[in-house]
């Protein structure tokens, strides 16, 4: 069973034995049923990987929601989306952005600078990601979280997509992403339209852009 919608800011889930739920503490808003929440200790690759995700800046304190029953969550108000994963190509996503996702989902923290090279650092920098960002991969839902909702734009081979850094949310899919500078005099003095930097993506897949250019 897929997450639900409830409303803007609320998304529900079941739970059952072999689906089991991970979602960051403090996001559980209310559950009906037999279900239990045990903190996540280790990352992926066990106590290595988590300190490689808190050394990247990547590290989130999750939950894991076990039993039968379903569980409602959300986060500070924030709204949240439902992206579902079918295998074809992985979400990247900041992991401040992700409310809760089914713990069959691998989780994998990428160096953005392996995705470009120096322009995939400073994609990082620009989008206020930093040098790292998460990878889910396989079969399933993630909820995540932005300011305002998000739009759902197709990225395709036949031109490439443009989207403000401070607007990104995610991405999924087989994309590339590079960060696209226009700067002339006028930006340099502070009176230009604001919008010399954006992120160009290309490939196949999908962007998730907020209503809003401020961080969660």
């Amino acid at each position: 069973m897929a997450f639900e919608q409830i409303n803007g800011k609320v998304v529900a889930t079941a739970v059952a034995p072999g689906r089991e739920i991970l979602a960051r503490r403090g996001a559980m808003l209310a559950y009906t049923g037999d279900v239990g929440f045990t903190p996540v200790h280790t990352g992926p690759g066990g106590a290595g990987g988590r300190v490689g995700r808190m050394v990247a800046g990547e590290h989130v304190a999750m939950m894991v929601a076990q039993g039968t029953g379903t569980v409602h969550y959300g986060f500070r108000g924030l709204y949240v989306t439902i992206i579902e994963l079918d295998g074809s190509g992985p979400l990247s996503v900041e992991a401040d952005r992700l409310v809760a996702h089914d713990a069959s989902l691998q989780s994998t923290v990428v160096f953005l600078g392996q995705q470009g090279g120096i322009r995939g650092a400073v994609r990082g920098a620009v989008s206020g990601q930093g040098l790292f960002t998460t990878q889910l991969h396989g079969y399933g839902s993630v909820a995540v979280m932005s300011h305002g909702g998000t739009i759902a734009i197709p990225v395709t081979g036949a031109r490439p997509t443009a989207v403000d850094p401070q607007a990104y949310v995610a991405h999924v899919g087989q994309v590339d992403v590079e960060v696209s500078a226009s700067v002339g005099w006028r930006d340099a003095v502070g009176r230009g339209s604001g919008e010399a930097i954006q992120l160009k993506l290309t490939g196949h897949g999908t962007v998730y852009v907020q209503a809003s250019e401020q961080k969660v």
